[in-house]
């Protein structure tokens, strides 16, 4: 077992609090978007598959556009404020502190209503076009934190974002 010094930056974790570096926090968070945006994506293809070829064609472009959309001026600037609040942390960071507290009762509420809208009357098709839309920026999107946690975990020091040479490579 490594023993880390303990320092300001690398307080001691409180007990019961599993602790983590940030750059493994980036990581959740990139892949439970990801995992949601299969979950997502897999329901809205079971809906589509049994659909004619051409609806099935135009709602999966309707969703793939929307998700462009979703992912620039929606997504994105939840990633960006989620990782200015992850290096912002001091020291290591609480394994479920990927999100914040006001984004898990967010996501309750979005579950909940996900849950209605597949045993609502709204026809399949229409829940395929917001599924892909959603599912697709989200798995577009979770490419920022995926890519954050890489920068942090090969610089060796997860307290810092990424230089501008690094960020403009983006």
């Amino acid at each position: 077992m490594v023993r880390m010094p303990m320092n300001r930056k690398n307080p001691p974790p409180k007990a019961g609090k599993p602790t983590v570096p940030k750059s493994v926090l980036m990581l959740i968070a990139g892949t439970t978007w990801i995992g949601t945006a299969i979950l997502l994506n897999s329901l809205a293809y079971s809906w589509l598959h049994v659909e004619s070829p051409v609806s099935a064609i135009r709602a999966a472009v309707a969703g793939s556009v929307f998700a462009l959309l979703i992912h620039h001026f929606g997504f994105l600037r939840i990633v960006n404020k989620n990782l200015a609040r992850i290096y912002a942390l001091e020291g290591r960071g609480c394994v479920f502190s990927f999100m914040s507290g006001k984004s898990y009762l967010l996501v309750a509420v979005m579950v909940f209503m996900g849950v209605l809208l597949r045993h609502s009357p709204v026809p399949k098709l229409y829940l395929a076009v917001l599924y892909t839309a959603i599912g697709t920026a989200l798995c577009l999107s979770s490419v920022r934190y995926l890519r954050h946690s890489l920068l942090a975990a090969r610089a060796g020091s997860p307290d810092r974002g990424p230089t501008a040479d690094e960020e403009r490579r983006e």
